[in-house]
């Protein structure tokens, strides 16, 4: 039996949050929101959080840089920001993309940004500049996943498609052309490198096996009222997280890919509006949920 308990709720924001992401360490982690603010909570003592840096605009996405101990954040307007947290008066804005920025992701030295205008940017870590950029479609991107045993990037987009790309080259190696009835907004690769688990705004949880000539359907499932706004999947791959617009969190099986667990705000305390973003911590393997309701809520997931 699956056993998942309510640990604590975190309050602070002062608007909806839509970003979660690791820190320094794996105890700690960050959020962003629409005040603009980064702050790090702590999971042993997480009744205060610490703001350790401020933008000017709302914040979509956010990516932390141990070595250089930046925060790389994606603003509403397609700005980013390498904010030095030693020196936060030195953050660099770069206006960039068209419109928002809806995920980061590293691989290596390279972080990658989705804009809302279509385009899929590659920038220097260790330079904090823009190499080139990729115009894959007129709509949001809005999800970008890795693969490490493919070296292969995944794009969900506003288009309906799901793009995988070549991480060295940035060659489309397939499209997946309304791999969702609407937006596609979360992907995320399985820990097996063989499976590919999708959401989107149709509220459907899609499944995909993968292979050299693309993406094959296993399952869709009608996961929610509304849009799948992420995909968290736990640390181990026991189970993977999807949090929706309809208020709930659901927690599936990641070998079986059933349904072990529906979170709800009357009988389990979850969110009274839409959760925007899961993190799945490797500390303690508890999941973080964040909400337009501006609060965190921290789950502790175990089988029983």
């Amino acid at each position: 039996m699956l056993s998942v308990r309510k640990r604590g709720q975190l309050t602070g924001h002062n608007a909806a949050i839509f970003a979660l992401g690791s820190d320094a360490t794996e105890q700690s982690f960050l959020s962003g929101a629409g005040d603009g603010w980064v702050v790090r909570w702590d999971l042993d003592s997480p009744e205060t959080g610490r703001l350790i840096a401020k933008v000017e605009t709302q914040i979509f996405s956010l990516f932390y840089l141990p070595e250089s101990e930046r925060v790389v954040v994606g603003n509403m307007n397609g700005g980013i920001h390498w904010v030095d947290l030693n020196d936060p008066e030195q953050t660099r804005n770069i206006a960039h993309h068209q419109k928002g920025i809806y995920d980061l992701i590293r691989v290596g030295d390279h972080l990658y940004s989705a804009g809302g205008g279509g385009m899929l940017t590659r920038w220097s870590v260790p330079e904090t500049r823009s190499l080139e950029s990729l115009q894959l479609t007129n709509q949001s991107l809005r999800a970008l996943d890795y693969s490490p045993q493919r070296h292969e990037l995944v794009v969900g987009a506003s288009d309906n498609t799901i793009y995988l790309l070549d991480a060295d080259t940035l060659t489309i190696k397939h499209q997946q052309q309304q791999a969702h009835d609407n937006s596609v907004f979360t992907v995320r690769y399985h820990p097996d490198g063989q499976h590919l688990l999708s959401g989107g705004r149709d509220a459907h949880l899609r499944i995909w096996t993968i292979d050299d000539q693309g993406l094959h359907p296993v399952a869709a499932h009608p996961a929610h009222w509304f849009t799948i706004n992420s995909i968290a999947i736990d640390p181990r791959g026991r189970w993977f997280a999807t949090g929706s617009r309809d208020k709930t969190i659901k927690i599936w099986d990641a070998k079986t890919f059933e349904l072990r667990k529906v979170l709800e705000t009357a009988r389990d305390g979850c969110h009274v509006n839409s959760v925007n973003r899961l993190y799945w911590s490797p500390y303690r393997d508890e999941l973080i949920s964040c909400s337009d309701d501006r609060s965190m809520i921290i789950w502790e997931v175990k089988e029983e």
